[in-house]
């Protein structure tokens, strides 16, 4: 019986909870990791935690995930930093104020720029490299969310975004299915989550609400067996879309969601 190679991961956004909650699962595994985010010295001290859990490498690297002006550099510095790469997480994101995007352009441009459009040329780079040297091991994973799925009063900016990465990761999915020994792709549609994004949300918790680590057991999981590219996270949040999406557009209009 043979063993399956530890993964060699970028975790791009590695500062986020979900991100972190994911790393620590993964070094207890023994994968190779390099962390990128826009702080050093908050990468160096989850490095040292990973390096004591397991992982068999971790080595980190300081981006500004926004500038996409050397991305295919920085999968490359993580690439010979791990002597390889299979795997590339997309974690980064960033929730903004929707009545300020209604106001202040430069606001919508920013939640635009970290949702969707930054985002856009980190899965390009990422795919550039997992098919030159991952194949049908590689695994690109991005975090997007169910706000995509339908257009709500209360974070319409955002959730445009979200719906743009949703359908670049199924177009990208739809182009490596038509392809031998191809990576796979995979987009979580995120529900309410208990990370800082959400700390401003009225009424947070509750049944509907998941822990980073709940999502960090899914990821997991997901790179054990990617499947089918679009998982929404958890999983009762099909369900939930598939009723919104549903909805008759003059009784949605008297939902408050």
């Amino acid at each position: 019986m043979t063993t399956e190679p530890a993964r060699k991961i970028i975790i791009l956004g590695a500062l986020s909870a979900m991100a972190a909650a994911t790393a620590r699962r993964l070094a207890e595994g023994g994968a190779s990791l390099t962390l990128s985010g826009r702080t050093g010295e908050a990468l160096e001290r989850d490095a040292q935690d990973l390096r004591a859990r397991g992982a068999s490498h971790v080595s980190t690297l300081v981006a500004d995930l926004a500038d996409t002006s050397d991305c295919d550099a920085l999968l490359m510095r993580a690439s010979e930093a791990m002597g390889g790469l299979d795997t590339v997480l997309v974690f980064y994101g960033s929730l903004g104020d929707q009545s300020r995007a209604e106001q202040e352009p430069a606001h919508a441009d920013a939640i635009i720029t970290i949702n969707y459009s930054s985002t856009v040329h980190w899965v390009l780079a990422a795919a550039r490299v997992l098919e030159k040297t991952a194949g049908a091991r590689g695994v690109l994973l991005t975090a997007s969310s169910v706000a995509g799925d339908r257009g709500r009063r209360s974070n319409y900016v955002y959730g445009s975004a979200k719906a743009g990465l949703s359908v670049l990761m199924q177009g990208l999915a739809h182009k490596w299915a038509a392809m031998d020994n191809a990576p796979s792709a995979v987009n979580l549609r995120l529900g309410f989550v208990e990370t800082p994004m959400t700390d401003g949300i009225e009424n947070r918790g509750g049944p509907l609400w998941a822990k980073p680590d709940d999502i960090a057991g899914i990821v997991v999981r997901r790179l054990e067996k990617p499947g089918h590219p679009t998982v929404y996270a958890p999983w009762f949040w099909r369900c939930i879309m598939v009723i919104i999406r549903a909805l008759p557009t003059a009784i949605f209009n008297k939902v408050n969601i």
